[in-house]
């Protein structure tokens, strides 16, 4: 994506997720009366799935984040379950947003919708954090190696959590999942995603204890202190479920394989100048955190990773193409399908 984008902030609503203001107001009467005070809509610009908008009221500032309008990829956007974990995880070692209301009800802003708070700080939207010390640069990785090793502590039984997910066969399904995903927005063929299709299925490692997983564990993803390296929220739970912790781990190391053109990765950057720690570091602290040797693995989970990315970024750019993606930058952002799934297959041809 371009540099001169700037992803943070609000912008008005776009025409294609503007909704009755009134109905929402009138809505929210009955159920968050709080919460009604002539309120001012704005949506953020960030994010390519679920619209996710700030409403300001005399009261306080609150997040409504929805299903996009227009046909939907099956199982997708399911913002009932990311309302369900965030409410699950309060009072947690992770932090999280409090809920505030979940509605169903379709007429109100024309999808489903949950309420929650509106958490103030700041995010990083590139690997390399601009703008920190190497020192704060340091400390923010370690925080977010901190809270992603605590979200794969909680025993999903002992938050109320234990039907999010099935627990067997986790990898196997995913890959299938995103495979059905692909096809069901597919726009063009990618030669290296039809080897990735083939290749996975018959590589899968062995199974890993159940646990909660985000699915999009990323520095952008979390909310950070506005004043010190902490962070105060994680955010956009879309994919969470219960699975393998190792490969969600992965996912958050890929921006070391990723270079800066896709996603603002960090392969070809002297991270050590930066204070960004190693790929080898990362996974060390993590290790240690979680009380692991190493994840013998891991190569296999980043290939994995990739070829998900990949398809979610395919996801994005059939919305583009529909019209109802969230992100006014979705058709770049589905450009990258092609890339990162040639990423994919070439982890994957390394790995013996």
């Amino acid at each position: 994506m371009s540099a001169q984008w700037d992803p943070s902030g609000t912008i008005p609503v776009l025409e294609a997720h503007a909704f009755d203001v009134a109905r929402l107001e009138q809505y929210l009467a009955d159920t968050v009366p709080d919460a009604v005070d002539g309120i001012r809509v704005q949506q953020f610009k960030g994010g390519q799935s679920n619209p996710t908008y700030l409403l300001e009221t005399r009261s306080g500032r609150y997040v409504l984040r929805r299903k996009p309008p227009g046909a939907l990829l099956p199982s997708a956007h399911a913002v009932d379950r990311e309302f369900r974990l965030i409410r699950a995880l309060q009072g947690s070692a992770v932090p999280v947003p409090k809920p505030i209301c979940y509605c169903a009800d379709e007429s109100i802003v024309g999808t489903p919708f949950y309420l929650m708070e509106y958490v103030d700080g700041r995010i990083f939207w590139s690997a390399d954090l601009p703008g920190l010390t190497p020192e704060e640069r340091h400390e923010a990785y370690r925080e977010m190696n901190r809270v992603i090793a605590a979200i794969h502590a909680i025993d999903p039984e002992s938050v109320g959590l234990g039907d999010f997910g099935r627990p067997e066969r986790y990898v196997e399904r995913q890959i299938d999942r995103w495979t059905r995903q692909y096809r069901a927005s597919e726009t063009g063929r990618i030669e290296a995603m039809e080897q990735l299709i083939d290749w996975l299925p018959r590589h899968v490692p062995a199974e890993e204890p159940c646990r909660i997983t985000h699915g999009d564990y990323r520095i952008d993803n979390l909310i950070f202190d506005a004043h010190e390296i902490r962070i105060r929220a994680v955010i956009d739970w879309e994919l969470a479920t219960l699975g393998n912790a190792l490969s969600d781990f992965a996912y958050n190391c890929m921006p070391w394989r990723l270079p800066h053109a896709i996603r603002k990765g960090l392969a070809g950057i002297d991270v050590d100048a930066l204070g960004i720690p190693q790929e080898s570091d990362y996974v060390a602290w993590y290790c240690e955190r979680v009380g692991r040797d190493s994840i013998p693995a891991f190569d296999f989970y980043i290939a994995f990773n990739l070829f998900r990315l990949a398809s979610i970024l395919q996801g994005v750019a059939a919305r583009a193409l529909a019209g109802n993606a969230s992100s006014t930058r979705a058709v770049e952002a589905g450009q990258l399908a092609r890339p990162v799934a040639e990423l994919g297959w070439e982890q994957a041809s390394l790995i013996h």
